[in-house]
């Protein structure tokens, strides 16, 4: 599903005229809805509404990095060669696409490289929305809905076909849990959409433990319910299309998934500990 200038020129053209088509014009947007979160730093995402010739509402999203610590670059620079945060983001919403992975599209993206991107990196970049929601948020409603129509196991089949096709090609998500993994009911059935490909790479050893922690991440976020009843028919459907161990994959992500477990019941008692000292 590779991005082609046609499928989006009309939004192209609307970036161009509200000024988010350079760097420039994208560092001075003072539109749209800033959404923050804890740990962005100087990053800054802007959920922006534009309005096309037809007065329907196009909603994209634009991301702007600014001065990063030193940890930061060389980690980047040793994941990803000489590159802006934008651009690794960019190229690998653009590999996923060749993959055959359903994502958002990188509609425009720019940056400044100051001394080979040791320095003074400024860059952003602008993604297209995909629509539904997070299967965190929906999922149990939806298995719920289709309990008894198959729905269940063509979100199985789509799920583990999105997966494998990322995995296959060489890649790993790195961030795997439900809340990037979207879903959007049509009237034909529904789409899949993996988000958040800012962190996606390829590595160059130790594949089979990348690949586990994705996979663990993903069966730890899914509703307990689809979990029990069709996570070893996803990895069945999975290790199709990247062959490997069933009992050895199955071993190394139940460890795993018990691992992030302890460190998001470690992460809930600080907060409650440091809640508890405000009052």
């Amino acid at each position: 599903m590779s991005q082609t200038p046609e499928k989006n020129s009309d939004l192209l053209e609307l970036l161009r005229e509200a000024g988010l088509d350079t760097l420039d014009g994208a560092l001075a947007y003072g539109g749209g809805e800033d959404l923050v979160k804890p740990g962005l730093g100087t990053r800054r995402r802007t959920r922006v509404e534009l309005t096309d010739a037809n007065g329907a509402a196009r909603v994209v999203y634009l991301k702007r990095y600014g001065p990063e610590r030193w940890s930061d670059r060389w980690k980047r620079l040793l994941t990803y060669g000489r590159c802006s945060p934008a651009s690794v983001e960019h190229d690998n919403i653009r590999a996923a696409q060749r993959c055959g992975v359903s994502t958002m599209d990188a509609l425009a993206f720019g940056h400044e490289m100051g001394l080979g991107g040791l320095f003074g990196v400024k860059s952003f970049l602008v993604v297209s929305s995909v629509p539904g929601d997070a299967l965190e948020r929906c999922g149990c409603d939806f298995l719920a809905r289709h309990v008894d129509d198959g729905g269940a196991k063509r979100l199985t089949d789509e799920l583990a076909g999105q997966v494998a096709a990322l995995h296959a090609g060489g890649f790993v998500h790195r961030d795997l849990y439900a809340a990037h993994v979207f879903l959007h009911e049509t009237d034909d059935g529904f789409v899949l959409n993996l988000i958040d490909m800012a962190r996606v790479f390829a590595p160059r050893w130790r594949l089979f433990r990348w690949r586990v922690k994705d996979l663990a991440q993903l069966k730890y976020s899914m509703p307990a319910d689809w979990v029990r009843d069709y996570w070893d028919e996803f990895l069945a459907l999975y290790l199709q299309r990247c062959p490997g161990d069933a009992e050895r994959y199955s071993r190394a992500i139940d460890r795993k998934t018990a691992s992030i477990l302890r460190q998001s019941q470690r992460r809930a008692a600080r907060k409650a500990a440091q809640g508890a000292s405000k009052q």
